[in-house]
């Protein structure tokens, strides 16, 4: 018999806040992250607050938690797909998986103040 092991994820609550993972890659993977754009508001998914969890272990393996502006999201499948292709050249990472998660649901308030001033939020 085998046994399987189950990585324990953080628990999404929200955006993910900067600084908080201690780790050297921490920035590269952001500034990537924010070359993924909504295919339907011309802000990145960064910046919109759709990414709500960032781990990295020691060895540069990268998980990557994140939601999306509406559950019928027409490229659903698709976003996770441009966030692996856009982290994964980053210099130090060795593996980059993706997950979709709903719960806490967005809101505009995840948004950054600088997604908002683009979009005319205020």
């Amino acid at each position: 018999m085998t046994a399987t092991t189950t990585i324990e994820r953080p628990v999404a609550t929200g955006p993910f806040v900067e600084g908080t993972t201690g780790s050297a890659l921490e920035a590269p993977v952001i500034e990537a992250l924010r070359t993924v754009f909504d295919p339907e508001i011309p802000v990145s998914i960064y910046d919109l607050g759709l990414i709500y969890v960032i781990d990295i272990d020691p060895s540069g393996n990268i998980y990557i938690g994140m939601t999306l502006t509406a559950p019928g999201c027409p490229v659903a499948g698709e976003i996770p797909i441009w966030v692996k292709d856009a982290v994964q050249p980053v210099d130090g990472v060795k593996t980059v998986e993706v997950e979709i998660l709903w719960d806490p649901p967005w809101t505009p308030d995840h948004m950054s103040e600088a997604a908002k001033l683009d979009l005319g939020m205020f």
